[in-house]
């Protein structure tokens, strides 16, 4: 059966032979198409859902440092609107100093283009992708489920009345969809961090866009962990703010003052948006049963600059590859085994680098102008953080393999 035919047939009626899809990813951003990818690679069934229509408008950065780039589907090209070689530091507007790499540190994209991109990737590794589609919840026990190893996936398909129902069926279940994630409810994920982010796509003139082309502005900002920061994008900067959850009148006065300060009050954005971004406890659950969650789902992003789409393109492949081992058990004991093991995978690795993360965000609340110091007249500062944005090496492996580093951290711990 070809998969646009499963498709079909996946919310059969009374009397039909209903599809059980291997795998079933919800959301289609960087965590649920490197999940789908992953999965559909080994030649299973995968289904792909979203509920917007694609190319849709993500409120990110958009800065690809080296893990994102390394855990790209192969061959994927890279939709780049700037090339990063320097980057111009400030504390809360004062001290500003612009730092220069010969060789490129990162790279900047517009999300509608890269996740259009990344879900055509799971697309032609054989995919199916379905936009419009919301998910209400998923049931894994229950008289709609037909067996122990298959999870409903319950779709509101609208309908005159709005409360029209839809059941897709599956093996296994990867939840992607995002930082308010219904299957992150129905898994449990526990947060201990959120923060509010505020940001604006702001259309400059040409001289505005040459004299920031190559260029990005990072700033400390005035609440405990907050910064600000200014990526360019070819004829539009993308420019925003992010401090924790609580004061959202002071985090839109951070905003409009990072923005005049920059010279840039008098140009219209042509978006405006918030978000919230949220980091897991550490004793979050990862998976219930035949469900998984990754990416903003699973509230798997670095503390510190709060940087996510490594995290969902690197939680989304382990996903998409643990979920095939699922969809393959015969029995609940298996099946949870599988599940415990891509637990263990991510937080021997995100996990890890989640850690450091929350102490490197501790030491920025109480110490900003100190790392605004190192990274501005400490050569091997900068050259770390060029290092780790390049992906040379994680902040992780920095800590545990640089005496220098993980002695300075710890002195910031006892401070």
């Amino acid at each position: 059966m070809s998969g646009e035919q499963a498709a079909q047939d996946s919310g059969a009626g009374d009397g039909e032979a209903a599809t059980v899809w291997d795998v079933v990813v919800v959301g289609a951003g960087p965590a649920g198409a490197s999940a789908a990818h992953a999965a559909a690679v080994t030649g299973r069934r995968v289904l792909l859902l979203e509920k917007s229509e694609l190319p849709r408008y993500k409120t990110c950065g958009g800065g690809i440092i080296g893990p994102s780039r390394d855990a790209l589907p192969p061959g994927f090209e890279l939709p780049l609107r700037d090339r990063v070689h320097a980057v111009t530091f400030s504390l809360n507007g004062r001290l500003s100093r612009t730092k220069r790499s010969r060789q490129m540190l990162f790279g900047l994209i517009n999300r509608p283009e890269f996740d259009a991109g990344l879900v055509e990737a799971a697309r032609a590794a054989g995919a199916v992708v379905r936009t419009g589609a919301t998910v209400s919840r998923v049931e894994q026990h229950g008289p709609g489920v037909p067996d122990r190893r298959t999870v409903a996936v319950i779709l509101n398909s609208g309908g005159a009345d709005g409360n029209r129902e839809e059941v897709v069926y599956a093996r296994a279940v990867v939840g992607a969809d995002g930082s308010a994630s219904r299957i992150g409810a129905h898994v449990g994920v526990k947060l201990d961090q959120v923060d509010l982010g505020l940001e604006a796509e702001i259309p400059v003139p040409a001289p505005v866009a040459e004299d920031w082309a190559g260029r990005v502005h990072i700033d400390w900002g005035p609440l405990p962990g907050s910064y600000g920061w200014v990526f360019p994008k070819g004829d539009s900067l993308t420019v925003g703010v992010i401090s924790a959850r609580g004061d959202g009148a002071a985090t839109k006065r951070y905003f409009e003052d990072f923005v005049a300060r920059l010279g840039l009050a008098g140009f219209e954005p042509s978006v405006s948006s918030g978000h919230l971004t949220r980091c897991r406890a550490d004793d979050s659950p990862l998976s219930r049963g035949r469900v998984l969650v990754c990416g903003d789902a699973a509230g798997l992003l670095e503390p510190w600059t709060r940087e996510g789409i490594s995290y969902a393109l690197r939680s989304g492949r382990l996903a998409g590859e643990w979920a095939v081992r699922i969809a393959e058990s015969h029995d609940a004991v298996d099946a949870r085994r599988q599940a415990l093991n891509y637990a263990f995978a991510v937080k021997a690795g995100l996990g890890v680098e989640m850690g450091i993360g929350r102490r490197m965000l501790a030491l920025f609340e109480k110490r900003p102008g100190m790392l605004h110091a190192a990274l501005t007249t400490f050569p091997p500062a900068w050259r770390a953080f060029a290092s780790i944005t390049r992906g040379k090496i994680t902040l992780a492996e920095l800590v545990r393999t640089r005496p220098l580093a993980r002695r300075a951290l710890e002195a910031f711990d006892r401070a």
